[in-house]
């Protein structure tokens, strides 16, 4: 099966966050949500397809040399080129293909924006093309790799063979939600809005990674406060953005929070990316720590060539992330799971467009977390209309995501 792009267009908005997101890096009171419109022909069919993305610059180049504005401008620029140069980028070939170069082409650009930033851009245009694919075969893009449908480039018999193996055979119908708990959120009215209200029961927590103490008290605090609030057994997760200066400091923590509070330590289900992105030049060993609880890699997660040294250093799992490109999560995840490494779907505050194609996502994928979809509670407004459709996926009562048609034609980007 082979798409040729034929146009390729980005239009760019503001979101302003309704409360500040904090990272190790930074924090978020805004961003620029990127939309992306593809049309393709598959066959003698043609049809249009779309993909979102934030830029979340903070996330993706944390360069304290450069302003929010100017990181903000250069991946601007960078979609557009994307834009303009897509439908000449190769002939007709597999989505997967398509997304695959889009990535290689990456690498070839890290000197207008690093190699992250550049997967952030690209990821919305890797999204449309599957989602125009799909649509114009009137196929979910998870149905695009039965036997039959490769070609003769990145979507070979073996790659497509590895991802058909990972996939679900019927997805989930709802999946677990995470509640983002940054360092100073205050556990009152918003946080019992989601538990209460949208019945949350699986929280994930910003920690600093700099004071083993302090994260440890934070961590009993949250699930202190979800048990007071009828959550019976919560679930946790720790992200300290890479704000950890290695991997002892991550056992100081585990072992202090451990000693405070054993339940606490029992709900702490993993750990994403404690330590810097540069896993080549951050090396730590994660077996000891990681049979303690599972450390999953996220930053440092982005291009193929990492996954072998991902699997030498003793990482427990990886981190998927629609914002690193849907082609390149399909590969990297089939690559884990055929390694018997763990699976988690996780966010970059995806709004709208993004937030389905996340859900679908963690749908057709066997994940250890279910979903986190945090735009609901930082950019809700960027919602408006989606929300009023898909309830079940963006304010749900039940703590769980679902898109009600999980086998939708091509990503659902079209509505």
């Amino acid at each position: 099966m082979k798409s040729t792009i034929l146009t390729s267009e980005v239009v760019f908005r503001e979101q302003p966050f309704a409360k500040p997101l904090q990272l190790s890096s930074g924090t978020i009171t805004e961003i620029t949500e990127a939309t992306v419109t593809v049309r393709v022909r598959v066959r003698d069919v043609e049809a249009e397809g779309r993909g979102c993305i934030y830029l979340s610059d903070l996330w993706a180049w944390p360069d304290a040399g450069l302003s929010h504005g100017e990181r903000d401008a250069a991946m601007r620029a960078y979609c557009e080129r994307l834009a303009g140069e897509l439908p000449g980028m190769g002939g007709a070939r597999h989505p997967l293909s398509h997304g695959m170069a889009m990535l290689e082409r990456n690498e070839e650009c890290r000197g207008e924006v690093p190699f992250l930033a550049g997967s952030v851009c690209l990821s919305p245009f890797d999204a449309a093309v599957h989602d125009a694919v799909g649509r114009a075969l009137g196929r979910s893009a998870f149905r695009l790799y039965e036997p039959g449908m490769e070609d003769d480039e990145a979507a070979g018999v073996e790659q497509l063979g590895m991802i058909r193996r990972m996939l679900l055979a019927a997805p989930v119908a709802r999946v677990d939600g995470w509640y983002v708990v940054s360092g100073t959120d205050p556990l009152e009215e918003d946080f019992r809005k989601f538990v209460v209200g949208r019945g949350f029961r699986a929280f994930k927590l910003k920690t600093h990674g700099k004071d083993p103490e302090a994260d440890a008290r934070r961590t009993v605090e949250v699930f202190a406060a979800a048990r007071a609030l009828g959550v019976a057994h919560p679930r946790l997760s720790a992200d300290s953005n890479e704000g950890n200066p290695d991997s002892a400091s991550v056992g100081a923590y585990l072992d202090v929070l451990e000693a405070m509070d054993v339940e606490a330590y029992a709900a702490l289900e993993y750990l994403e990316q404690p330590t810097g992105r540069d896993i080549r030049q951050h090396v730590f060993e994660w077996g000891e720590i990681g049979r303690r609880k599972p450390v999953l890699v996220d930053e440092g997660l982005m291009e193929p060539g990492v996954l072998p040294v991902i699997a030498a250093q003793g990482w427990s799992g990886i981190c998927l992330k629609t914002c690193k490109g849907h082609s390149f999560n399909l590969v990297a995840g089939a690559w884990a799971h055929a390694r018997g490494m763990r699976l988690a779907v996780q966010d970059l505050t995806n709004p709208g467009v993004a937030a389905v194609h996340s859900c679908l996502l963690a749908q057709h994928v066997p994940t250890v977390n279910g979903v986190e979809l945090n735009s609901p509670q930082f950019t809700p407004a960027a919602n408006e209309g989606w929300a009023e459709r898909m309830p079940g996926l963006f304010v749900p009562e039940d703590g769980r995501h679902g898109h009600p048609e999980p086998l939708v034609a091509g990503l659902g980007g079209m509505g």
